[in-house]
């Protein structure tokens, strides 16, 4: 079986077209249908179920999917490590971002990169600390930026703490808290608040201190990005708590500090094992020097 013929595969799986994977492999329909095809009579199974409306996985596409993937990975990480060999650096780095990043400027840091290894295809996910860390345990992802409380410490990865900061109050415009100098957990328990998801880090760091004093609180909007939440605060249907280096990211909101306000960790994370050429490259701009296998 051809690498080529998988990359049809998966392609065919994430698009869950015919149509767009041949767009995106750059074949006619009928070359990447005939070489599926010749994949699911090798095997003696078909791989997808379709009809003119939609395309879906068999139970052996299920089972054939992250096998496919993980010899496409192989393949590129053989290739990758060749090119370094020669002094270039290429392939892929996929990196894991928090929604309220604050300690590093990501797109500036994707740049200086991008214009010294214009080979590297890039991918940026976004996503809850626990979820990133998870990613990076089992390589999905390369590196990843993470928030998380003091009392939580990331495990099965290599780390590096990128800054410490408090949370800050956000309220509207008009709001009663919105002149004061500095407000108590205690005045915000008697709000309603917009947060993260409960059990993702990003809300445990409110939790915990609300908790630790004894206080409850009504969250009655979870979300789950940054935007979205500063736009349901701007409307006043609740108030938030943010790490005070990212709030200012948020226009149109008055950020009120907290005197017993919680604390957040950012670390840098990325993997235990051998990093590739191109997480290395990554690593060492953001001045973590790793050496790739």
């Amino acid at each position: 079986m051809e690498l080529q013929q998988m990359r049809y595969v998966v392609a065919v799986a994430e698009t869950g077209s015919f149509t767009r994977a041949a767009e995106r492999c750059l074949v006619v329909q009928s070359a990447l249908s005939h070489q599926i095809a010749r994949v699911e009579r090798e095997l003696g199974a078909r791989l997808f179920d379709r009809t003119s409306r939609w395309v879906r996985l068999t139970p052996a596409g299920e089972a054939f999917l992250p096998v496919a993937r993980q010899c496409l990975d192989a393949a590129e990480r053989v290739a990758a490590e060749v090119a370094a060999a020669v002094g270039q650096v290429r392939g892929r780095l996929a990196v894991g971002v928090i929604p309220t990043v604050a300690a590093v400027d990501i797109p500036a840091v994707l740049r200086e990169f991008r214009d010294t290894y214009p080979q590297v295809r890039v991918s940026l996910r976004m996503g809850a600390s626990e979820d990133l860390i998870e990613q990076v345990k089992d390589g999905s992802l390369d590196v990843a930026f993470l928030g998380l409380p003091p009392t939580a410490q990331p495990e099965g990865v290599r780390t590096r703490v990128l800054a410490r900061d408090r949370h800050v109050a956000l309220v509207p415009p008009g709001h009663p808290l919105a002149g004061r100098r500095k407000v108590t957990l205690r005045r915000l328990a008697e709000e309603v608040f917009v947060d993260f998801p409960a059990g993702t880090a990003g809300r445990l760091q409110a939790d915990q201190a609300f908790s630790a004093a004894g206080l409850t609180r009504d969250v009655a909007f979870e979300v789950t990005a940054a935007d979205l939440l500063a736009r349901l605060v701007h409307e006043g249907l609740g108030v938030a708590m943010l790490a005070s280096a990212y709030a200012p990211r948020l226009p149109g909101l008055i950020t009120v500090p907290v005197a017993d306000a919680p604390v957040r960790i950012e670390y840098l994370a990325w993997s235990r094992f051998t990093p590739t050429p191109a997480a290395a490259a990554f690593l060492s701009i953001l001045g973590t020097p790793e050496r790739a296998g």
